[in-house]
């Protein structure tokens, strides 16, 4: 075992080698961040993360599509049932929602979001009421769907710079 008085100096994991400059601060490592999130979600259709970074490349928040607090288990995930109420779309809580809920500093302003899959509507609304300045998105798989046009068309008029 190695005493305190001994671990000092060394990097992280040993061998007392230099400290890495390129540890964690590319967009492919923030966007990996936002698809590991994903994998929490529970929905078995579509799984999608989100990372909040701030300008000086910190992870301020982190989300996933889940069910309300205390909803989990309460509500179904399906999609295709015939009756609208029981579809997940009137329950779930998106990645961008939860990312901004669960930040760790006081304001995301200025900040770029990283998501799995370009943001509906109404996460729109809430990117932009939030001041996050980017978004940058793994998928468009949705491009042809009126909410995500809409979607764009909030983005672009708020100045907010998707790629």
């Amino acid at each position: 075992m190695v005493g305190p008085q001994r671990a000092q100096g060394r990097a992280w994991g040993g061998g007392g080698g230099a400290v890495r400059e390129d540890n964690f601060e590319s967009p492919d490592n923030f966007m990996s961040v936002a698809v590991l999130a994903a994998q929490s979600s529970k929905d078995p259709s579509t799984k999608v993360g989100a990372c909040i970074v701030s300008q000086d490349n910190k992870v301020v928040g982190i989300g996933y599509n889940a069910m309300p607090n205390g909803c989990d288990g309460r509500f179904p995930w399906g999609k295709d049932a015939g009756n609208d109420l029981d579809k997940k779309h009137f329950y779930v809580c998106h990645a961008e929602l939860n990312a901004i809920m669960n930040k760790n500093s006081a304001d995301v302003k200025n900040c770029t979001m990283y998501v799995a899959l370009f943001p509906c509507n109404e996460c729109a609304k809430l990117i932009i009421q939030a001041g996050i300045k980017e978004v940058v998105y793994l998928s468009d798989e949705d491009h042809d769907k009126p909410a995500t046009e809409a979607s764009r068309r909030l983005l672009e008029a708020a100045g907010i710079v998707t790629m």
